[in-house]
């Protein structure tokens, strides 16, 4: 799991932060679904708002997916978050897209995927936030049991969680990403969005988040 280009990394965290897509709150933390104490909040649904920073990470997902994976057949986006960011990522490389919803339809044709696939087609998926990646690879599953080949995830922004870490180590997926935590708050204290006071805090919490602040 790594972000390909430091420079595009940093540049990358530096729109999310300016564009409040992502909120630093060490002494103020946020709580998520899981229960989880966070001092991040991330939503890059925000990012689709701004054109500079949308057309900025989509030319920066073409780069790293030519890179790391060569053209594949189709691109995938993960239900929700990464469906707009995968449908210009697929126009612009000229591909055909698909998404992978997070369970199936209760009614009509039931459908996981919507859209076409073919057995032994290459995948590339995009998604827009890595936490444990476990909903991420439930995606790469379903397009591996319609007889895709996935070559890998490409997402926006990582927390870089070890078990995330691990999660796609075991289920043979590669991962990479535009930015990460590491970069984040390198350039969140460059741009004094936060102190260095406050920087042990959020590192303990990447090292130890089920824990963190309890």
């Amino acid at each position: 799991m790594k972000s390909l280009h430091t420079e595009s990394a940093l540049k990358i965290a530096e729109f999310l932060l300016q564009i409040k897509a992502i909120k630093l709150q060490p002494d103020s933390p946020f709580t998520w679904a899981s229960g989880w104490k966070s001092p991040i909040y991330c939503d890059n649904r925000k990012t689709l708002s701004y054109p500079k920073v949308r057309t900025y990470i989509r030319q920066q997902f073409i780069q790293s997916i030519h890179e790391k994976y060569g053209k594949p057949d189709v691109i995938a986006g993960v239900a929700t978050g990464g469906i707009a960011h995968g449908v210009l990522v697929a126009q612009d490389m000229g591909l055909p897209f698909v998404y992978v919803r997070s369970e199936a339809k209760k009614h009509g044709l039931t459908n996981l995927i919507e859209g076409v696939v073919e057995t032994g087609q290459s995948i590339v998926v995009v998604e827009d936030l890595i936490s444990t990646g476990g909903s991420s690879l439930k995606a790469v599953e379903a397009l591996r049991e319609a007889g895709c080949e996935v070559k890998g995830m490409a997402a926006i922004f990582t927390y870089g969680f070890k078990t995330a870490t691990s999660n796609f180590k075991q289920a043979k997926c590669p991962l990479i990403t535009l930015s990460d935590y590491t970069s984040l708050i390198r350039q969140a204290l460059q741009l004094n969005y936060i102190t260095q006071a406050e920087v042990k805090s959020l590192e303990d919490w990447k090292e130890n988040p089920e824990n963190w602040k309890k």
